[in-house]
């Protein structure tokens, strides 16, 4: 899907994910899947956040490890992806995803793992915005979650401060984030919201989505999941 800009830097796109330990990943869905499957669904969406990724054909994919990129599922996936590999670091999710922009310095789009109804369109359109001349090119671009958070950001260059005195996991994210965006003077275009999985009803939905269908029974065997990039 290319982009009309042969002489602009394409952003890179930064692809945060937590380590698929069981106990540890989709916390939330624990009750509804138990601990190891949980993580299985963890590990399947990370994987799918990075072909989405590598399909948008911008600039360079790193995925971005929690806790650490240490995590043996981290290292098989760069190795079987050709991505880059990097370890979240910070205090919150603010300042860990401050400190991913800080390190791309260019443009630069950030997604999480959890919005598997993310396409590879959706990248390129919030890629557009960027590299946009102004007046219509922005300093930011979101695509809103409907539970009020976001499923990406996308900046021209670095801004730390939007990422401070945000209450992250709650349904104020986006709605502060605006505050922030005014307080800075930082132009911004918000795309159609998606929805993301974060709570058992999402498993609904999400077996909806191709590649999801065994998720319809709530607990897919392991032999179900297959590298995908």
């Amino acid at each position: 899907m290319a982009i009309g800009h042969a002489s602009a830097e394409l952003p890179g796109i930064a692809v945060f994910a937590r380590a698929p330990q069981a106990g540890a990943a989709k916390t939330r869905l624990i009750p509804a899947l138990g601990a190891a499957a949980a993580a299985r669904l963890q590990r399947r969406l990370t994987l799918q956040a990075l072909t989405v990724a590598q399909q948008a054909a911008l600039g360079r994919v790193t995925l971005w490890g929690a806790p650490d990129d240490q995590q043996r599922f981290f290292r098989a996936v760069q190795r079987a992806c050709g991505v880059d590999l990097r370890s979240q670091s910070g205090s919150d999710l603010g300042a860990r995803m401050a400190a991913a922009f800080v390190a791309q310095a260019g443009p630069l789009l950030l997604i999480g793992s959890d919005c598997p109804a993310l396409q590879p369109a959706h990248l390129v359109a919030a890629a557009q915005v960027l590299l946009d001349e102004h007046p219509h090119g922005k300093d930011a671009v979101f695509i809103p979650a409907e539970d009020g958070g976001y499923v990406l950001v996308g900046l021209r260059c670095p801004q730390p401060q939007l990422f401070e005195a945000i209450e992250w996991g709650s349904e104020r994210v986006m709605a502060q984030t605006r505050r922030r965006l005014s307080e800075l003077d930082l132009s911004w275009i918000e795309l159609p919201r998606l929805w993301d999985v974060d709570r058992p009803a999402d498993l609904l939905r999400l077996a909806t989505l191709e590649g999801f269908v065994e998720w319809n029974q709530g607990i897919p065997d392991a032999g179900g999941l297959r590298w995908r990039c």
